[in-house]
């Protein structure tokens, strides 16, 4: 199968999704693997890192998309790329439509077949593919909202950790999934006196033992939430439904409400966020003031941190692509109801009922999209 690797061209998006060892798998396999020249230089792969790899190096994008059969990215298809989409293409990559109406109409309207990493799903509900991303941004939210507590940045000026005689930080994160745990634990080793809500009184539970009781754990109500909110410095929002619009936990008055100062990080932006204000921003400009809060609300946060994302991530999607690759990927679907569950996609139909529900659109059974 011709794979193809496009340059990511999203603002600031300096991931690529393959490493060199994943072309080395995939050219092994039998596969030939076209990158597009400089697509790995934000993370810093060379193109001849590739080419001794055993890709081959194609100059244009519009060449990439036009020869690969299946096109794997790390972000979703932006405008610019609307035009390459095509029916006999499969399209590997983050899509989060749910949050995207243009790009969900793009991919219907180009039949292509996509799969989601964001939705590809074990049986027990874990999200493979989401997962090294969520572990990134879940760390990454800790360190920008103690940066953005610095007064120049329009924070309170406070340390997170304090220092002897003064108090810590009091930070909040709302939902204990993966990214959750991850800004929970870094807030943690920093100091900060941490709150972490969720409706999973099981996985609250297991946060409890982990943090031998030094973190507290809060059933996720708004009224509760409201409660915390009053007088947090941080609060990071990390609540995700698979597939589906991010649900709106902290409302416009919480925010507005808040101490000024108060940083308010959305790790849910993709999926429309779960603060109301939310809208994205980029690295580039990634705050903005609601009342006297800031909130951080970039939409592909681990970008900023292309290294540790490109190798986190490949070291996730290789397997799956592998067998997407050698099988084809109807084949590939039928024989791994995990990778099934991230199909999007498929000749104008949506096979995901969360993201038809976003968008008053009908859907249809995986099983149907496969048979067809």
């Amino acid at each position: 199968m011709r794979i193809g690797i496009p340059t990511e061209i999203k603002s600031q998006e300096n991931r690529v999704a393959i490493t060199p060892a994943g072309v080395h798998h995939l050219a092994q396999a039998g596969h030939e693997v076209l990158v597009q020249e400089g697509a790995g230089l934000g993370s810093g792969i060379s193109d001849a890192d590739y080419t001794g790899a055993g890709a081959r190096i194609i100059k244009q994008a519009a060449d990439v998309w036009g020869d690969a059969e299946l096109l794997i990215k790390v972000k979703e298809p932006i405008a610019a790329e609307y035009p390459y989409l095509r029916e006999d293409q499969v399209v590997f990559t983050y899509l989060h439509l749910a949050a995207d109406k243009e790009q969900t109409d793009a991919l219907l309207e180009s039949r292509t077949t996509s799969i989601a990493y964001e939705t590809v799903q074990t049986a027990s509900g874990a999200l493979p593919l989401l997962s090294p991303m969520s572990e990134v941004a879940g760390r990454m939210s800790a360190l920008v909202g103690a940066n953005a507590l610095m007064k120049h940045f329009g924070g309170k000026g406070i340390q997170v950790s304090g220092v002897p005689g003064t108090r810590p930080a009091k930070a909040v994160v709302i939902g204990a999934g993966v990214a959750g745990q991850n800004a929970a634990q870094m807030l943690y080793g920093m100091r900060a006196d941490v709150t972490i809500f969720d409706v999973n009184l099981a996985r609250l539970g297991q946060l409890d033992s982990e943090f031998g009781g030094h973190a507290k754990t809060l059933y996720s109500t708004q009224y509760a939430i409201a409660r915390e909110l009053a007088d947090a410095d941080i609060v990071i929002g990390s609540v995700l439904i698979p597939g589906a619009r991010a649900p709106k936990l902290v409302t416009h008055d919480m925010m507005v409400g808040a101490q000024p100062g108060t940083v308010f990080v959305d790790i849910a932006v993709d999926q429309g966020g779960c603060f109301e204000d939310t809208h994205p921003t980029t690295h580039a400009d990634p705050v903005f003031q609601v009342g006297q809060s800031i909130l951080y609300a970039v939409a592909n946060m681990p970008g900023a941190l292309p290294v540790t994302s490109t190798y986190a991530l490949t070291n996730a999607t290789l397997a799956y692509a592998t067998q997407i690759a050698n099988k084809g990927w109807k084949r590939a679907l039928r024989e791994n109801p995990v990778l099934a569950r991230g199909l999007a996609t498929h000749a104008g139909h949506l096979t995901s009922a969360p993201v038809a529900e976003a968008w008053g659109y009908e859907s249809v059974s995986v099983d149907y999209a496969l048979a067809a």
